[in-house]
């Protein structure tokens, strides 16, 4: 059977690459775009490469993102994020990629599908369809294209990049409708077979439920590959995300919610110290407010996705939850310094409390973005895969 193609386009978006497709060149039903997407990123791979597809082993780099024209008048673009399992022949649409989200605008103006501005910055509101959410990406333009060159200095990706500014408007709720899924900042899950453990279930721009580090033996300094090497932490950890996410009302049961692997996120927050990089450099205490260490599908992340970075912002913000104990007095107010593998983001959200309930009106993050290559992605067919629920 000759190979089929694609129109394509190979983006950086933050410290996460996507294959990003245009709506109409994918079919109209949806339920069939599963099948494109394993077969172009290489996946399932049994060795966890994905040498025979575009994605790069680790979930931060098996990525598709679609474009295509809005859906609701208040955006410019529709974006649908799509999660595609590395070892498994699945496709998780159940959340965003904050990381991804970075390089939508430029997409759009690079692709003409949002025109030309006048000025120097343009201003593209994006529809994701994930969370049905709307984030304003500003960037500078030069020539008519996305500006590439300029100075912001991203950990965990090599070099400097033109900034992209992304407000994530009123992005609590985006799975459940409530930044507090249950009404609270902390809960006590009831996991048999472990200890129980206190979190902090918390849904802003992607669910997420937050743990304490050394409530489950870790120390939040851990490496991806010290935490990957850990069977035992990760199993507690998918117990607890499991857990979660039937409290959250992301699932019905533990079964159904191990169908959904991208939600909730699960965090290992813990107070600043001294923590190594990736690159080997040593993060001071003071060079940050909180540390966390992310899991999602199962595999430990490089960096801190962006959704995430965006939730633990969040969830600093709501009194009594347990990233907010972790923080000093200091660090409460202002944007929240996250320390992370590879480095440290800035990232602001602003929620008002009206007694125990929490609104957060925005949260804001820098990242950069950067066009690959264009062309056509080759991919073989194969048969009908499962899709993980939306």
């Amino acid at each position: 059977m000759p190979q089929r193609r694609l129109r394509a386009v190979f983006m950086r978006g933050g410290t996460s690459k996507a294959l990003v497709l245009h709506r109409a060149d994918l079919p109209d039903n949806q339920t069939e775009w599963a099948e494109i997407f394993l077969a172009a990123m290489g996946s399932p791979d049994p060795n966890g490469r994905q040498l025979d597809g575009m994605g790069g082993g680790v979930s931060s780099l098996s990525k598709v993102c679609v474009i295509g024209p809005p859906s609701r008048p208040d955006a410019d673009v529709d974006y649908t994020f799509a999660q595609v399992s590395v070892g498994s022949r699945s496709v998780d649409y159940s959340a965003n990629c904050g990381n991804m989200s970075s390089a939508i605008g430029p997409f759009a103006l690079d692709e003409r599908l949002v025109p030309v501005p006048d000025g120097a910055e343009a201003t593209v509101r994006i529809h994701n369809t994930n969370t049905s959410k709307i984030i304003v990406s500003r960037f500078a333009v030069e020539d008519g294209l996305a500006a590439v060159e300029g100075d912001l200095v991203l950990d965990g990706v090599a070099g400097i990049g033109s900034p992209i500014r992304l407000n994530f408007e009123d992005p609590g709720g985006a799975r459940t409708g409530r930044l507090l899924p249950t009404g609270n900042a902390a809960d006590r899950l009831v996991i048999p077979g472990f200890a129980d453990v206190e979190v902090s279930m918390v849904d802003a721009a992607n669910p997420c439920v937050f743990v304490i580090a050394s409530a489950v033996g870790a120390a939040g300094t851990e490496l991806p590959q010290g935490l990957e090497d850990n069977a035992e932490l990760l199993d507690r950890l998918e117990a607890i995300r499991r857990h979660a996410s039937v409290a959250m009302g992301l699932a019905p049961n533990l079964e159904e919610a191990g169908k959904i692997p991208g939600v909730p996120k699960v965090a290992l927050v813990a107070a600043p110290v001294p923590a190594a990089t990736l690159t080997g450099r040593i993060l001071a205490s003071g060079d940050m407010d909180i540390l966390v260490r992310m899991i999602s599908i199962g595999q430990p992340h490089r960096a801190v996705p962006l959704t995430g970075a965006l939730c633990l912002a969040a969830a600093c913000r709501v009194p009594g939850s347990v990233p907010h104990r972790l923080l000093a007095e200091a660090a409460r107010a202002g944007a929240v310094r996250i320390g992370h593998p590879s480095g440290v983001v800035l990232v602001d959200a602003e929620v008002e409390m009206d007694g125990n309930a929490a609104h957060i009106r925005h949260a804001t993050v820098f990242r950069t973005a950067r066009r690959l290559f264009q062309g056509e992605v080759f991919y073989r067919a194969r048969e009908p895969v499962r899709q993980a629920a939306e």
